[in-house]
Parts: C-alpha cells; sequence; structure tokens
C-alpha cells in the first residue's frame, strides 16, 4: 500500500484547529483598563439609581 495525503482533509483539520485557537484565545481575552476610576463609576451607579426612586 503506497501512502497518499489526504490533501482536504488536512486543511479542514487545520481550519478546525484554527477555529478552537481562536474561540479558546478570546473566551481568555481581558479588555485593558486605561486609567478608569472604578469608584467614580459606582458612584455614578448610586446617583442613577437614587434619582430613579
Amino acid at each position: 500500500m503506497s501512502v497518499t495525503r489526504l490533501k482536504r482533509k488536512n486543511r479542514k483539520d487545520k481550519a478546525v484547529a484554527a477555529r478552537r485557537r481562536q474561540a479558546l484565545k478570546l473566551q481568555g481575552f481581558k479588555p485593558v483598563s486605561k486609567g478608569i476610576d472604578i469608584e467614580k463609576i459606582k458612584e455614578e451607579f448610586k446617583a442613577k439609581k437614587a434619582a430613579k426612586k
């Protein structure tokens, strides 16, 4: 028996793996917080909540 490469299957397998890698990368992605004042944002939410009541 001779060895033949299944080129279509190889391309498909690589594409599936690439999609899986990308999906896992996106799941682990955490946006970079750029100088955001978290306490200020919390106060804004409290102020909005108080304004509704």
